[in-house]
């Protein structure tokens, strides 16, 4: 069993484990070593890497559906013109003689 500290609170109570096979390890060690950390740094670096990059995907396409609705929902029924494009919209057809 692997046993990892979490090195970012501060009283380093807390204690994930995680069991992998004895290739894993070994990958994780060499991988550690090149780094020059420790196997739980490792660990717990690369954990924590994964972990933001999944939650920054997730809120990326979380955005970007509600960008879509919106959009879509903007195409579907678009908003009356305000004043200022209206204005733009005479000054445009003026300048065309239309």
């Amino acid at each position: 069993m692997l046993e990892v500290l979490n090195t970012s609170d501060k009283t380093r109570n807390a204690r994930p484990e995680a069991r992998v096979s004895a290739d894993q390890k070994e990958l994780f060690q060499r991988a550690a070593a090149l780094k020059g950390l420790t196997l739980s740094e490792f660990v717990i670096d690369s954990t924590h890497q994964a972990a933001a990059q999944g939650l920054q995907e997730h809120e990326l396409i979380r955005q970007s559906r509600a960008e879509q609705i919106a959009f879509v929902s903007a195409l579907l029924d678009p908003p009356e013109p305000g004043a200022r494009l209206r204005q733009a919209a005479e000054n445009y057809r003026g300048k065309r003689g239309k």
